[in-house]
């Protein structure tokens, strides 16, 4: 890539999480419980763009109701912070917003992933650090003092680098690369499933007619497809969920009634051809499809002979909201 975050990190829904979905002794709900705090503090230490805007987790229906209540217990023992609201506290708080009941995680926020993003480059090049962009990692051997890296750039120069300690934070690419420093990631079973999520813009919508991000009770695997606001009050929905082989960031126009018909339950001013294609995003899963949860691998291999090789595969959500979390996390392993 030319730059820093053209994959995961910027393209997503850019909610900070507050720790609702994932089991209680999970990496991610403990490192999205400490980012969460790490993050509102770093973005407000350095005057970057973010919003606590709340969040609203809806149910419309009975059978939704007990999930709700199921999530509502979940979301207590991994210790986030959530109320539980009846419908008339919806309506009160969202007169537009259809519900019967809902849980409230006024922790949840929205930020600027590409200020963040940048800012954190900012600070690495003045601590040191050397981006090189524009360029492949194409093998890994190790030696008896760590790792030589080979790297080719866009004009099919090769270059080596050498050192004791090797981070692989590579997103989608992460099982190639510790396959390459020589893991059998299959038998370990960290070969990664690509989850495409689509969204869609919504127009039309009289500016502050949604205060909070609104979300359906998830599903197995994803979270349904939820309200997305951004800083400048634009509205967006998504992502939905579609198991694929391949990167690809091209958004299909025929799924517009899917997007609909989903955010139409409990938002029901929403007129047919008022949504419009805005882009889409990978999710690097470890489970696979069916499957209900995988954690983050967080791993040093020197158990697997590979000491140095610190290991971060399967990052998906609440990944970003984790990011300062899981470099705390890092830099105590090395």
């Amino acid at each position: 890539n030319d730059s820093f975050g053209r994959e995961t990190s910027s393209r997503n829904s850019e909610v900070i999480h507050a720790g609702l979905y994932y089991p209680g002794d999970s990496l991610k709900a403990r490192l999205c419980l400490r980012g969460r705090v790490m993050l509102y503090e770093f973005l407000e230490k350095y005057g970057l763009p973010y919003s606590n805007t709340g969040k609203y987790v809806v149910a419309t229906n009975e059978k939704e109701v007990s999930s709700l209540e199921m999530l509502y217990k979940k979301a207590l023992s991994c210790g986030a912070l959530v109320q539980l609201k009846t419908g008339q506290e919806v309506t009160a708080a969202e007169p537009a917003v259809l519900a019967i009941a809902a849980i409230y995680s006024p922790n949840t926020g929205i930020f600027d992933t590409h200020a963040y993003m940048k800012h954190l480059k900012n600070l690495a090049e003045t601590a040191g650090v050397v981006f090189a962009f524009n360029c492949s990692l194409v093998g890994i051997k190790k030696t008896g003092k760590g790792y030589v890296l080979e790297i080719k750039d866009s004009d099919g120069q090769k270059m080596e680098v050498e050192s004791g300690i090797v981070i692989n934070a590579a997103g989608l690419s992460s099982d190639k690369v510790a396959e390459m420093a020589g893991m059998d990631i299959d038998s370990a079973d960290l070969r990664l499933k690509f989850s495409k999520g689509e969204y869609f813009r919504v127009a039309g919508v009289k500016q502050g007619t949604l205060k909070h991000l609104i979300y359906p009770v998830p599903g197995l695997a994803s979270l349904g497809i939820h309200i997305v606001l951004d800083l400048s009050g634009g509205i967006k929905l998504g992502p939905n969920e579609a198991w694929v082989d391949n990167i690809d960031y091209t958004v299909n126009q025929e799924h517009e009634k899917e997007f609909f018909t989903a955010a139409k339950r409990y938002l029901p001013f929403l007129k047919p051809g008022s949504l419009s294609p805005d882009m889409a995003g990978m999710r690097p899963k470890l489970q696979k499809p069916g499957e209900a949860f995988r954690d983050f691998y967080i791993q040093e291999e020197t158990s697997r002979g590979l000491p140095g090789l610190v290991n971060l595969i399967g990052i998906e959500s609440p990944g970003l909201t984790s990011s300062l979390a899981i470099a705390e996390m890092i830099a105590g392993m090395i």
